[in-house]
């Protein structure tokens, strides 16, 4: 029997927010990136990432610096308190609240994210999202590396990243629908069978007047 798949993107999705600039805003706050460019630098490569022109192990590197010397657990403590303090009051409140629609209430979902995974995943199993595919980071006598896992899931990794999950879990689905906003989520929606685009951005909103895709503001 085939099931439809849901396909959701994180940030600007499914919160009002990009987690991965909460996070890093968060390890400032922690004294863990100390650099006086350290914010500066991270929304200029933001900046590059929403015109689909960031390079990927640039990013890994700048993200992971401030990461050295901790380890996997120290890790996991600091993403909990990130996301009980500063994420969690940005998720749209009614999937706060687990209200999914009644065609999406029980089906299989997953959170597809060009970010290092460990961030995702953590705000997923708060919205009872069990699948999430991001990047998924080397470890090194329990510490994470800025080394990736296979392919990066921006933008047509994500595509990859996604058949090979969908390769690993059963049972087969007959439909995707994908919701999304960013321009670098294009591959996502030439492969989906019903894209939804969620606050689009500008480039995206575009493909409007060639595809037959819904909008969701």
């Amino acid at each position: 029997m085939t099931t439809p798949l849901y396909v959701f993107d994180l940030d600007e999705a499914l919160m009002d927010g990009n987690s991965a600039m909460i996070w890093n805003e968060f390890l400032v706050e922690k004294g863990l990136a100390n650099e006086p460019s350290f914010l500066n630098e991270e929304r200029r490569l933001m900046t590059l990432y929403v015109q689909g022109i960031l390079d990927e192990d640039i990013y890994l590197e700048f993200a992971t610096r401030s990461l050295a010397n901790k380890t996997y657990q120290e890790v996991c403590a600091l993403l909990e308190e990130c996301i009980n303090r500063k994420v969690l009051s940005k998720i749209f409140p009614h999937l706060a609240k687990r209200s999914w629609s009644s065609t999406t209430q029980g089906q299989p979902m997953v959170i597809i994210s060009a970010i290092v995974s460990f961030v995702p995943a953590c705000v997923a199993k708060r919205l009872n999202i069990p699948n999430v595919v991001g990047i998924e980071l080397m470890e090194s006598s329990g510490q994470y590396s800025a080394k990736i896992l296979g392919l990066p899931s921006h933008p047509y990794g994500k595509v990859v990243s996604l058949d090979e999950w969908l390769e690993q879990h059963g049972p087969s689905h007959n439909h995707i629908q994908n919701g999304a906003d960013s321009i670098n989520d294009l591959p996502q929606y030439e492969v989906a069978d019903r894209p939804h685009l969620v606050n689009p951005h500008e480039r995206l909103s575009a493909r409007l007047e060639s595809a037959p895709w819904r909008a969701v503001y």
